[in-house]
């Protein structure tokens, strides 16, 4: 016999793909963030780091993924010892379309790229208190940016201080973004 309760429910939705990938937080001299106004999905005609999908097929690691999109996008070379695992994001049902697993590198030391026009929009420069004012992804502008500030080392790291480190769930399954910092490390003195 078939119970009544089982009749009434749904069938659970279709599992959603799990992506891998990286953002890329370049600093200038000055301490002006790098970022790109995007042209294309995901987060069209929306401000973020660079940074792009994982090449899982090839064994490429988050590190080795960080410094291709950083060449590939800025047009430099990063030794993978400048880079520092600052945040790692998980975004479980993001835009509805799948799940999603970021590893946020901060590039220690600064940066000299050319702003301007780039295959997937603008890549501009932006001092760190004017990122509130852009056009940001909800939970970059929530969760990840305050997160990225908090990390942030006196100075902004030009005194050999490390950043910190944060690892965050965002849920966007409900009606609602929710999110709970997992993981929280404040900045410490390089060693």
């Amino acid at each position: 016999m078939v119970s009544p309760y089982a009749r009434d429910m749904k069938p659970p939705p279709p599992p959603l793909p799990y992506k891998i990938s990286c953002l890329c937080d370049l600093r200038d001299a000055s301490g002006r963030v790098l970022l790109l106004h995007r042209l294309k999905a995901p987060n069209k005609d929306l401000y973020s780091p660079i940074g792009g999908k994982l090449e899982m097929g090839t064994g490429e690691s988050p590190a080795q993924c960080a410094q291709r999109e950083i060449h590939e996008e800025a047009g430099i070379e990063i030794p993978i010892e400048r880079l520092h695992l600052t945040g790692l994001i998980s975004e479980a049902a993001f835009e509805g379309s799948g799940h999603w697993l970021l590893f946020y590198y901060r590039v220690l030391g600064a940066v000299e790229v050319e702003a301007g026009p780039m295959d997937e929009g603008r890549l501009e420069w932006h001092e760190l208190d004017e990122i509130d004012s852009l056009t940001l992804p909800d939970s970059d502008r929530l969760v990840i940016w305050p997160l990225v500030r908090r990390a942030e080392p006196e100075g902004g790291g030009r005194e050999g201080k490390l950043p910190g480190f944060f690892a965050v769930h965002i849920d966007c399954t409900g009606p609602e973004m929710v999110w709970k910092v997992e993981q929280e490390e404040r900045p410490k003195a390089q060693g």
